[in-house]
């Protein structure tokens, strides 16, 4: 499971040009930092769209400020870091916000038995995909095993009135990153309907969701990467309204070693990468932290049982299956798009 504040993309949201464009109408479009990585609002707009757009900016940035002080694992002082300093077998006062994406991890890894799992922290530390970058040493299989007690969804309790988060293991490690992401693109699309907008899409490191049309009447097109380690092109192109769409794959965070590829992703039942086929998984869903989320767990799962957990519970869900001969096979559930494919 990937951190919250990785620069590494895995895959990029392609905004294709936009065509015909109606009288008094136009695609205005804001950028910035955040999360170690970058975001991007384009908004169907009037003559006065282009000012309105950038005086929202500054809402944008500092709903993103807040959510990394609430959920980053790269600020010492977030509300996220200060729970994992915590002791164990007390209440900790959180946000609603955190409390609710702790509250929708739960359901993936409820669902999933597991293969999603909001404290896989302390192996990804140790397999050095998280804050801490200097230990140098490959890990042993003792160290992975050591790590075992502190890990398991099952050891994060909440509650919501007042809000708050418990802990079973004082050094359990909770890291939201392969969901917080798509929370803030969700948080941000939330923000900009409450402004008024009513046409527009929000991308952060390439988690999108999308509202409405372009001018030309046509759906926000997004670009789904081929899982490539050299080049970035494109697989296929899909129309996105009214959906958030997520990907996780294996070919932009990873190290080498002793000629094998170790990916950020983290298996939480096993403590290793995962070894599998699978590069890719792209998942649409109404809510971007859950496509997100989803994302990750099917990731975890591979290309056989991601696939069947996919398709008995109806996620549309798009695979990228690696090959011997360097070829990507690729698989879609019943609820993906057809047409996507063409």
């Amino acid at each position: 499971m990937q951190k919250i504040t990785t620069a590494s993309l895995l895959w990029l949201a392609v905004f294709l040009g936009c065509q015909q464009q109606l009288p008094d109408s136009s695609i205005s479009t804001i950028q910035g930092q955040t999360m170690g990585t970058t975001y991007s609002v384009r908004a169907v707009t009037g003559p006065d769209g282009p000012q309105k757009l950038e005086a929202a900016q500054a809402k944008v940035d500092a709903c993103l400020v807040e959510v990394n002080r609430q959920m980053s694992t790269y600020d010492p002082e977030s509300e996220l870091s200060k729970f994992n300093q915590a002791p164990a077998n007390e209440w900790f006062p959180v946000s609603p916000q955190l409390l609710l994406v702790v509250k929708d991890a739960r359901l993936i890894s409820d669902a999933t038995d597991g293969a999603f799992d909001v404290t896989v922290g302390p192996y990804v530390n140790l397999w050095r995909f998280g804050p801490d970058k200097k230990r140098k040493e490959f890990p042993t299989d003792a160290e992975v095993e050591e790590r075992h007690r502190y890990v398991g969804y099952q050891k994060v309790e909440f509650r919501e009135d007042p809000p708050a988060l418990k802990k079973s293991e004082k050094d359990l490690y909770v890291d939201l990153s392969a969901i917080a992401k798509g929370y803030g693109v969700d948080a941000v699309f939330q923000l900009l309907k409450e402004d008024g907008f009513s046409d527009f899409m929000v991308e952060i490191g390439g988690e999108v969701r999308a509202t409405g049309m372009k001018p030309n009447g046509e759906p926000w097109r997004i670009g789904i990467e081929t899982p490539s380690d050299q080049q970035r092109d494109y697989n296929l192109v899909i129309g996105l309204t009214d959906q958030a769409l997520a990907t996780s794959g294996d070919y932009r965070n990873f190290f080498m070693h002793e000629g094998k590829r170790f990916s950020h992703t983290i298996n939480p039942q096993t403590g290793y990468p995962v070894e599998h086929d699978l590069a890719s998984v792209s998942v649409l869903h109404g809510e971007c932290a859950m496509a997100d989320g989803y994302a990750t767990a099917l990731l975890v799962l591979g290309p056989d049982a991601g696939y069947n957990f996919a398709q008995k519970h109806k996620l549309a869900a798009f695979f990228q299956i690696r090959k011997e001969d360097g070829s990507v096979e690729t698989r879609s559930t019943d609820g993906w798009p057809q047409n996507a494919l063409d």
